[in-house]
């Protein structure tokens, strides 16, 4: 799945190819980059496409669950577990991260959306319950333990966001993510790296982290599978922190130095008004996105597999 496509020349500096996937009309201009991990909110876009019949349900398993175990892959900031299965055809890695006494399929980055975004339309974990069934809670539990415990922040939900300190940017928990510098949880940009196998030594296993950010709309994801645990957490960051405004809660909030940014991003609310209509709504946004004909057309893809994901 390619990031997207100009439709007109663009300057040689830019990283293009030209093509038509479609066989339909003109040429495009292709970007190079890719989103191709299973954890990503743009795994919704292969959904899109098997519903629609516009891209084959292999597509589905042509993403990464980790990169491989291989030795020659020993730049990612740990080594993977697990096994490999085939689906459509498609031989599959079925690798995890090893965290805090969990197995868990990780992410680019390690950020809550690139987990739960999709399931606010699809529930993934009613169709696909080795899998994503199996993931989904692991995840949340994974980046409570790193907010509440590991970190010590006393708050926990950590997914791209506004910067309290001003911009943009991406936040997660570095031990759930493959990407080798990490989304942060913290504005030091504290690094977590335990090493990969025998092959690179660990250059931080046991960091001390700083002043950790936490985003709201992160937890009300995390609502849909720990409803309590989600609100509490809420609730203190509303009423300790005072991350709330006139519109709501604002965008994030740095957990030590207090300070907060005070801004509403559209696609950080829609998630919080997602999460609140599956959780207090009977699954409302997902009722009226999985319909019988999606369930028929994307349920059998997504339910056969087994991930290495559990306890």
């Amino acid at each position: 799945m390619h990031g997207g496509f100009y439709d007109e020349p663009v300057p040689p500096e830019k990283s293009v190819f030209t093509g038509n996937h479609i066989g339909v009309g003109p040429d495009v201009w292709y970007t190079n980059h890719h989103y191709d991990t299973a954890v990503s909110e743009t795994r919704i876009t292969t959904y899109l496409g098997i519903m629609t019949g516009q891209v084959p349900v292999q597509a589905y398993y042509a993403t990464w669950r980790t990169f491989p175990e291989s030795d020659d892959w020993s730049w990612p900031e740990m080594k993977p577990v697990g096994v490999h299965r085939t689906y459509f055809g498609i031989d599959v890695f079925e690798g995890a991260y090893t965290y805090r006494g969990t197995r868990i399929v990780p992410g680019w980055g390690g950020s809550m959306f690139e987990d739960l975004m999709p399931d606010l339309f699809v529930p993934e974990e009613d169709w696909a319950p080795r899998s994503w069934g199996v993931n989904h809670p692991l995840h949340v539990r994974a980046q409570r333990g790193h907010g509440m415990v590991e970190a010590g922040y006393g708050y926990w939900g950590f997914s791209p966001a506004s910067n309290p300190a001003g911009g943009y940017r991406e936040y997660g928990v570095d031990a759930l993510g493959m990407k080798p510098d990490g989304y942060f949880s913290d504005q030091e940009n504290t690094d977590y790296d335990i090493g990969f196998g025998t092959v690179r030594p660990a250059t931080n296993p046991h960091p001390t982290f700083g002043d950790g950010v936490v985003t709201p709309h992160a937890a009300f994801l995390a609502m849909m599978h720990e409803r309590a645990a989600a609100t509490e957490n809420l609730v203190r960051i509303e009423r300790n922190l005072h991350a709330y405004g006139p519109g709501g809660f604002y965008d994030a909030v740095a957990t030590r130095s207090g300070r907060i940014a005070r801004r509403y991003l559209s696609l950080d609310q829609a998630m919080i008004l997602g999460a609140i209509g599956n959780v207090a709504g009977d699954g409302i946004v997902r009722r009226y996105f999985a319909t019988s004909e999606v369930e028929r057309a994307l349920r059998p893809v997504i339910g056969i597999e087994t991930f290495s994901a559990g306890v």
